[in-house]
């Protein structure tokens, strides 16, 4: 038995037909059920011409049927492409283009960016679209797009097949090269790491092989031990597909999904009650400050929200602090908060906070597999106080998809050992603690998005009337940190604020528009032209 997603899965829907797999609202499909209709939905695809190694982009919310769809490419060995439901028509189309998508299981909410873009994607052949819509949404036609229900009811449940360890699996990130990049993994070595970090934290032993896995799933189910995990970060991040996601149902877990588009607090504490939840997949503070305020502001009626379910919280990729750590550990003092130090091309270290456990933001565990290297290849002495960059090991990423150059630098091997190296900059305690300083880049992290500072600034200059722009990132409580323009104009020119924001929420998703835009007479820069971000920083700060 092969260690591949979709084989796992397979096993587990067969030893817990019963048990709950997936929810969203009022809807839950057991085990079975997630099983019958993510093979619904592969024979739907090879029907129409795909197979394995053909990719299906998800343009979608968090929802059953992004998962139920993803379950299907598995299955018929293809690769399912994650799409950032913020992409407005560019960022799509490119996104589309270049993942080679042969078809997009997409949101009615979404499908006027989709029907701007299909005529411009000639290798598409199948468009399936999900009713999402509310009240006063308008729907809008996709030419040959089929209803996601009557493809379900028009398809049979494709065979199970053998599948291969080496079959690619893919997760797009925006990450520092300033356009998406796919970064490639084989299948089989991503589903034994995960299971492999998820299993001790579900209580079970770590398994051995892919046989030992249903097992170990029935005997906890049949204990009363499935877990239920709520991904509050969009499972086309990675923090929430494979932390909410794919890590639990792993493990056999149900995953219960939010029905609003973007966090709402007292959602995520409603379904936490109402389905006993055990586990919260969240984005650092700029999600667990919303929770705390929540929290205290309690329910409608004055009474408090019944936490006790909770066991864990879970967040990886920004920065969650050691206080905002602290009042989620004072409201819901069983809880477990697992701050994991990673990204989509690997895993670094993770710092672990409880009740009577202090820890300092930034500071990690270091993974075992992780290490520390000078500009030298030289790995860091610990205690030494050198600056290094982290490297992280074992699962390691085939290489960024159709990038060659950027996967040189990225993945690298150093002493017969292939290492990731993400961007982060770190020194080593004596110990082994890792102190994380932060990315080489320029990259700004803002409400669990990356946004690439030089893609806003070309935005914003070209609006009529502005000279030149550097976008840098400035603390925010709610996101992070807020995108920051500081511009300066054409002599003469007379630009607004908010039409700067506006022309860039024309162009690009909305994250990545500036919060606020400071003038100045002259944007800093080098003798050389090049950008002093460290100045424009501290200008948009002190302003």
């Amino acid at each position: 038995m092969e260690m591949h997603f979709a084989t796992v899965w397979e096993s587990i829907a067969d030893v817990i037909p019963d048990a709950p797999a997936v929810t969203t609202g009022d809807t839950t499909r057991t085990w079975a059920e997630y099983d019958n209709r993510g093979a619904r939905m592969a024979q739907a695809f090879t029907a129409a011409g795909l197979g394995p190694d053909s990719k299906v982009a998800l343009f979608m919310y968090n929802g059953n049927e992004y998962m139920e769809a993803h379950y299907g490419v598995f299955k018929m060995r293809g690769v399912a492409i994650n799409v950032n439901y913020r992409y407005l028509d560019e960022e799509l189309w490119y996104l589309l283009d270049n993942s080679d998508s042969e078809a997009i299981v997409f949101h009615a909410s979404l499908a006027d960016r989709v029907a701007r873009v299909v005529d411009r994607l000639p290798n598409l052949k199948l468009l399936i679209v999900v009713d999402d819509l509310l009240d006063g949404e308008e729907w809008v036609d996709v030419p040959g797009a089929q209803a996601y229900e009557d493809v379900i009811a028009a398809h049979e449940p494709m065979e199970r097949i053998e599948r291969r360890e080496d079959d690619m699996y893919m997760l797009y990130t925006g990450g520092t090269t300033g356009m998406p990049k796919g970064v490639m993994y084989a299948v089989g070595g991503s589903t034994a790491a995960l299971a492999g970090s998820g299993y001790p934290l579900l209580g079970m032993e770590l398994p051995e092989s892919a046989e030992q896995m249903a097992p170990m799933v029935k005997q906890l189910t049949d204990a009363g031990g499935q877990y239920t995990s709520v991904p509050c970060a969009p499972v086309m991040h990675g923090t929430g597909c494979w932390l909410g996601w794919f890590i639990p149902m792993l493990g056999g877990a149900h995953i219960v999904n939010l029905t609003a588009r973007s966090l709402k607090a007292h959602e995520v504490l409603e379904t936490v009650e109402r389905h006993g939840v055990n586990g919260l997949t969240i984005v650092g503070d700029s999600f667990a400050k919303p929770l705390v305020r929540a929290l205290d502001e309690g329910k409608p009626d004055g009474s408090k929200y019944d936490m006790s379910s909770i066991r864990m919280m879970n967040s990886s990729g920004v920065m969650w602090t050691t206080e905002v750590k602290n009042d989620l550990i004072d409201r819901i003092e069983q809880v477990v908060l697992i701050d994991a130090m990673g990204s989509t091309e690997g895993s670094m270290g993770t710092q672990i906070m409880a009740k009577g456990m202090q820890a300092e933001t930034a500071r990690f565990t270091k993974g075992p597999l992780a290490k520390v290297f000078n500009e030298h290849d030289e790995e860091v002495v610990p205690g030494s106080g050198e600056v290094g960059m982290v490297a992280a090991g074992g699962n390691v990423p085939l290489g960024y998809f159709k990038d060659e150059t950027k996967s040189a630098r990225t993945f690298r091997v150093i002493n017969g050992e292939r290492y990731s190296f993400p961007g982060d900059f770190a020194t080593v305690e004596e110990d082994g603690t890792l102190i994380l300083l932060g990315r080489g880049s320029q990259v700004i992290n803002t409400g669990g998005e990356k946004v690439f500072p030089e893609e806003v600034e070309e935005a914003v200059k070209r609006v009529d009337g502005v000279l030149d722009c550097l976008v840098v990132g400035v603390p925010d409580e709610k996101f992070g940190n807020a995108v920051t323009a500081v511009a300066s104009l054409v002599d003469g020119a007379s630009v607004e604020a908010s039409t700067i924001i506006t022309s860039v929420k024309a162009e690009l998703a909305g994250f990545k528009a500036p919060k606020s835009v400071i003038f100045v007479d002259h944007v800093p820069r080098a003798p050389n032209g090049k950008a002093n971000y460290k100045a424009a920083k501290e200008i948009a700060t002190a302003t």
